[in-house]
Formats: C-alpha cells, sequence, structure tokens
C-alpha cells in the first residue's frame, strides 16, 4: 500500500510542480496586469494545494500532517483576497488596459461613487 502512495504523492508533486512552473512562464509572458495577476493566483494555489498532498502523503502518519492542512488553509483564504485587492488597486491607479476588458463592471461602479 505504501508504493500506492509513494507513486500518487509523485504525481501530485510533479503536477504540483507543473502547475506552479505554469504560473512563472505565464507571469513573465502575458501581456497586461490582469492576466498576471491571474496566472499568479489561480494555478499557483493550485500548485501548492498539489504539492501539499503530495508532501501530506509522504508524511502521512506524522502528526505534523496538520500544519500542511494550515498552510492550504491559510493559503486558499489569503490569495484570493490579495489578488481582489491587488486588481481593483491597480484598475484604480489606472494600471489595466481597458481595451482588453470585455465586461468593465468597476467602471460604472467607480462613476457612481465619484458622483457622491
Amino acid at each position: 500500500m505504501t508504493a500506492v502512495l509513494d507513486w500518487i504523492a509523485l504525481g501530485c508533486l510533479l503536477g504540483g510542480a507543473l502547475l506552479s512552473f505554469a504560473a512563472g512562464v505565464g507571469l513573465v509572458r502575458f501581456p497586461d496586469l490582469l492576466s498576471r495577476m491571474h496566472t499568479a493566483a489561480k494555478p499557483q494555489i493550485l500548485g501548492l494545494l498539489l504539492i501539499l498532498v503530495g508532501i501530506g502523503l509522504r508524511m502521512a502518519p506524522d502528526p505534523r500532517v496538520g500544519i500542511l492542512v494550515l498552510v492550504a488553509l491559510f493559503q486558499l483564504l489569503t490569495v484570493p483576497v490579495a489578488a481582489h485587492i491587488a486588481g481593483r488597486a491597480a484598475y484604480r491607479t489606472g494600471r489595466v488596459r481597458r481595451d482588453l476588458l470585455a465586461i468593465d463592471e468597476l467602471r460604472d461602479e467607480l462613476a457612481e461613487d465619484s458622483g457622491r
């Protein structure tokens, strides 16, 4: 049974490494800020979760696996919020290419705020 868990852990570790690598490549290759933020948040979190699962499978009976769960929860709670705040700040400071936006819901909200 441990051999099967080792192979599953290896798959999770390799998958997480590939997703993290893809996030890094996306940060370098994507043209605008919002695309870069998207690739920094989404595949990075999934890659980290896969790596944590792979490590957890390798450390299975160890009580320190609980720390991995805490790391995963902290990342799941903080990264989307940080990306949202950074995206709104970038939009408000004019660092977003608005010609690439298909739907711009924030424009109307900012127009209402400036009218008050």
